[in-house]
């Protein structure tokens, strides 16, 4: 039987996709973003054991909130596309059940991308960096495979929405809001909109738990008042997420 590991599930999500939302947080991830705040998912061991029968079962559950226009499924993680089988056994079924289902990914996983696309409704594409030095120095991965996932979505035509972590220092200030503006237009296809999201200090307490040294110390969380100008200014379709 085919297993997924699912490191939590949460079940009125309103941020990560159009409508209430079950959001699939799976385990692994093969960055090491220097933002993150769920270093608890990076292990591609832990977390529950499910198959993808079991795990809709318990999708259909919240079928009563999603309406005919929004709300579905989106499976996050740490990086869904590490467990490319189980997250495409997954989406036929979800395809069988007419559930929308939405991918949030740094593109960054084990291949299967124009299978597990065919049945994918909309991508929720993480933009980490915009030059391949920058993107290595936040992640600590070159950039090769997750332009291999990019056009993988150019030849599947799902829709996009770009969602980018505003960092002081590191991916602030209008330069970098102009370049990230060039950036998604010359390399991320079929965008429907860009989401600007304000880094925060909400995971820092379990980077001190699990003994780790926070990558960031230091930088203060970003000012939202700016992030929501840059948002009308550079990307006027999609609000800023606080």
């Amino acid at each position: 039987m085919m297993l997924g590991k699912i490191h939590s599930l949460e079940t009125m999500g309103l941020v990560d996709g159009p409508g209430i939302r079950v959001v699939v947080f799976l385990q692994g991830c093969a960055l090491r973003c220097q933002f993150c705040h769920n270093p608890d998912t990076w292990a591609t061991e832990g977390g529950e054991e499910m198959s993808p029968q079991e795990l809709l079962q318990k999708i259909v559950r919240y079928r009563p909130y999603f309406t005919r226009s929004s709300g579905g499924v989106t499976f996050s993680g740490g990086e869904p596309l590490l467990q490319p089988e189980f997250v495409l056994e997954t989406l036929k079924l979800c395809r069988e059940a007419r559930i929308h289902t939405c991918l949030d990914t740094a593109g960054c996983g084990r291949g299967m991308y124009d299978e597990i696309l065919q049945y994918t409704d909309l991508v929720l594409y993480d933009v980490k960096q915009i030059t391949e030095e920058s993107y290595r120095q936040m992640t600590g991965r070159d950039w090769t495979e997750t332009g291999k996932f990019l056009q993988a979505v150019r030849r599947a035509g799902t829709p996009v929405w770009v969602r980018h972590v505003v960092v002081p220092g590191l991916t602030d200030g209008e330069a970098h809001m102009a370049a990230l503006q060039s950036f998604v237009h010359a390399h991320v296809p079929n965008v429907q909109k860009v989401e600007l999201l304000p880094y925060h200090l909400l995971g820092v307490h379990k980077y001190e738990v699990m003994g780790l040294k926070y990558p960031l110390t230091g930088v203060p969380a970003m000012d939202i008042g700016k992030v929501e100008q840059w948002q009308k200014k550079y990307f006027a379709v999609g609000e800023t997420r606080r």
